[in-house]
């Protein structure tokens, strides 16, 4: 498949509305925040595990997190979680074993 068919496709987090691969990519690059947090939620509730690291970064997920607004208040308690032992463990808090 050619990167220019790539771009044009609609990832599949994004059922609902017409934006293209290169849509996202420019979105999340982009300066509109509002705009970016929408998306950074949207990967995050829909998109597979492996597919969210194709678009993001953790610090993506944490310089956003504030602005994110989840459907469901349970999913950013989980996301929070994660980033405050991901945190920990970058800066050595956790133990090897944990």
């Amino acid at each position: 498949m050619s990167d220019q068919s790539v771009k044009s496709r609609r990832p599949y987090f994004i059922w609902d509305y017409d934006l293209t691969e290169g849509d996202v990519r420019r979105i999340l690059r982009g300066d509109n925040e509002v705009e970016k947090a929408w998306l950074i939620t949207r990967i995050l509730e829909y998109a597979k595990w492996d597919d969210i690291w194709r678009y993001l970064t953790v610090d993506d997920v944490r310089e956003n997190f504030e602005r994110l607004r989840f459907r469901w208040p349970r999913d950013r308690e989980l996301w929070a979680y994660a980033l405050e032992r991901w945190s920990r463990r970058r800066s050595g808090d956790l133990a090897e074993h944990e």
